[in-house]
């Protein structure tokens, strides 16, 4: 019907007007009324239906699971830079690498949200990922609709097909709204809008995502571009609907770059949104191709961190939080300070040789920053201003959930509450640990957990397979769909490998790669119980303390206990015939060789990488050492690892060498 075509071409610009332009033309009352008779004549003709109509922006009450789906274009990282001195040098090296004395940058803000990449055909809203590894993401088309800044239908003259990328964002003022009204309704608030955001992306509920106050902005388009220039691509998307800043500003010299980062470190926080930084980009597209990229970054594209910011506020308590091993961590509590952009009450103190470190006590006036713009933490006392009685912080001796006295191993910065089989914490956390992706798969969430445990349910990970239909309908939040789909995740797990199992049961620094390794030499649980220590400590990567933890884990009564449970539900103990099978390697090409794995690639996944590692006969390692063979390594490869394998004349290998090497 024209009347629908003519609403919904007219909602849209009163759409983009209001959240893009920030420049309504009618007022709520008749945006609403016009809504309304859209909606009315959706529900008439429902042959009309159109998944990127605005009537769409409430969302859908359906529960989607997440497709991981590949970029068209791999989905990068960018160095990150704290100094002008590392601008000089990045400025140096693209001149020499064009062989030209100036270069036009484009400066734009660095949004502190989520990554997402929107494709569009027709001018239609299609698909939009998640960053995820770089080379996949997450399909989360349904939620994007839902973003009022996200067009779903574009206007003006754009491209048959492109692909747009950017910044999801919670604007800090809708934020504290948000998390003040989680508050009242009992709820766990977000720590800051950059998690407020990451979390309301993961909803597997779309209607829900609706109600969360996100914004997007973008700043990329990484093909098809339709300018040879990166600051008129931005200009025009804008003019195409999408929420782009008018900030950005093109830069002929260092010193109007250097002025640009110095203007925003001051204005960033009196903008609604929060930026850690500034993006520094040659402005020509043909530029940027001919420069290309390197195994670590894009030579044609640099972050400047800004500095963290310090706030100096008084220390009220600490509390001490119980982990899935029984590690005790310290946790200050504050009294509020602005800092960042956020209102902090709590902060890191990671041990108790910092707490003794910085000579804590309460009371005092302590300097907090954030460390990455993120996770704050206290940095040092302000000594002068202590109170004559304030108490010393001395560490607890007893755990603050169950009361048992810790224990220190020598050697170790923590303390651990041994009682892993009575401790509430250590049990809800082993469990968490069990259901993860990485581990058994199964679809529960934390607060499940904690429900689960609560009604007596659920004691350890094992009784998850004891749980009926009859047993979780009863509980508030469970709908018979969400029960089903519970029970079939669990029922799922048990084809599980045995390699992700041993992970699963969480024996302490019996990492995803080490489990791997040791179900090599035993392919099963009850070889490597039988195993002494002296024959774990002769499997390749497993030393003395992790040998030592896996003959601790197994002689428990109680750990041996749950194993029967899991056996007898049938959960997988060994590798199975069919594992053994494709276990054999393809090649014995990299026999011998010992590789770290670090970085994102563009032809497969890190995951996939490691895999041919070990069909060809290499191991994989989680750290470099002297016993390393070489750095696989992909864009955004971790600078400690590169560091070290530098400091160690370790090779670096990229992914094209790599693999042309398994082809010849």
């Amino acid at each position: 019907m024209q009347r629908i075509a003519d609403l919904r071409k007219t909602l849209h610009e009163h759409n983009y007007n209001y959240y893009v332009k920030h420049d309504p033309t009618i007022s709520d009352f008749e945006f609403d009324k016009l809504l309304a008779e859209l909606q009315q004549l959706e529900q008439a003709h429902p042959e009309c239906a159109d998944p990127n109509s605005p009537t769409q922006r409430v969302g859908s009450d359906i529960d989607e699971q997440f497709v991981h789906e590949n970029h068209s274009y791999p989905m990068l990282s960018l160095a990150n830079s704290y100094s002008f001195d590392d601008l000089q040098e990045f400025d140096i090296r693209v001149k020499k690498g064009l062989g030209v004395e100036q270069v036009v940058y484009t400066c734009e803000l660095k949004y502190d949200g989520v990554a997402i990449s929107l494709q569009y055909k027709n001018g239609a809203l299609t698909r939009a990922l998640t960053r995820g590894d770089g080379v996949q993401g997450d399909n989360i088309t349904a939620n994007a609709r839902t973003i009022r800044s996200i067009p779903t239908q574009l206007q003006g003259n754009f491209p048959e097909e492109f692909e747009i990328r950017g910044e999801v964002c919670m604007p800090r003022a809708k934020f504290e709204a948000f998390n003040a009204v989680r508050a009242v309704a009992g709820e766990q608030p977000f720590a800051n809008p950059r998690n407020a955001t990451a979390g309301s992306l993961k909803l597997q509920n779309s209607s829900q995502v609706a109600k969360r106050p996100l914004e997007a902005f973008m700043y990329y388009i990484p093909a098809f571009q339709p300018s040879d220039s990166h600051f008129e691509n931005l200009e025009i998307a804008r003019s195409w609907g999408f929420n782009v800043p008018a900030v950005a500003q093109k830069c002929t010299s260092l010193d109007e770059i250097f002025a640009y980062i110095q203007l925003w470190d001051k204005k960033r926080h009196n903008l609604p949104f929060d930026i850690d930084g500034i993006v520094i980009k040659v402005d020509s597209i043909n530029l940027q191709q001919e420069l290309g990229f390197t195994a670590k970054i894009p030579r044609w594209a640099i972050a400047y961190k800004f500095k963290a910011e310090e706030a100096r506020t008084r220390l009220l308590s600490i509390d001490y939080q119980v982990g899935r091993t029984g590690a005790i961590t310290p946790v200050a509590n504050l009294e509020p300070v602005q800092l960042a952009g956020t209102v902090v009450k709590r902060a890191s103190l990671y041990n108790s040789d910092q707490i003794a470190q910085l000579d804590l006590h309460i009371d005092d006036y302590v300097f907090i920053e954030k460390g990455g713009e993120i996770i704050p933490k206290v940095t040092r006392a302000d000594v002068q201003t202590r109170s004559l009685f304030a108490h010393k912080v001395e560490f607890i001796t007893h755990c603050p959930e169950c009361g048992t006295q810790l224990v220190r191993t020598e050697g170790e910065a923590l303390f651990y509450c041994p009682n892993s089989e009575n401790c509430a914490p250590q049990i809800k956390g082993k469990i968490e640990h069990f259901v993860g992706r990485k581990a058994m798969n199964i679809g529960l969430a934390e607060a499940t957990i904690d429900q689960l445990f609560k009604a007596n349910l659920i004691h350890n990970f094992a009784d998850l397979y004891t749980l009926t239909y009859e047993n979780l309908i009863q509980l508030e939040r469970f709908a018979e769909k969400s029960a089903r789909n519970l029970l079939q995740s669990i029922a799922d797990s048990k084809q599980v490998p045995f390699a992700k199992v041993l992970f699963a049961i969480g024996i302490r620094h019996v990492g995803e790669t080490i489990a791997k390794t040791i179900v090599k030499k035993y392919p099963s649980i009850d070889a490597i119980s039988a195993a002494s220590i002296m024959d774990l400590e002769a499997i390749p990567e497993v030393g003395t303390k992790i040998a030592e933890s896996i003959k601790q884990y197994t002689k428990n009564p109680a750990n041996q206990a749950i194993i029967e449970q899991l056996r007898a539900h049938g959960v997988q103990l060994e590798v199975s015939e069919n594992e053994q099978t494709n276990a054999e390697p393809l090649s014995q090409t990299l026999a011998g060789k010992s590789i770290v794995v670090s970085g994102v690639f563009q032809s497969k996944s890190r995951d996939e990488m490691k895999a041919l590692i070990e069909v060809h006969g290499g191991k994989n390692a989680s750290g470099v050492s002297k016993n390393t063979s070489f750095v696989l390594a992909g864009e955004g490869i971790g600078p400690s690892k590169l560091e070290k394998a530098q400091q160690l004349g370790i090779p670096i290998v990229g992914e094209e060498e790599f693999l042309n090497s398994l082809i010849m």
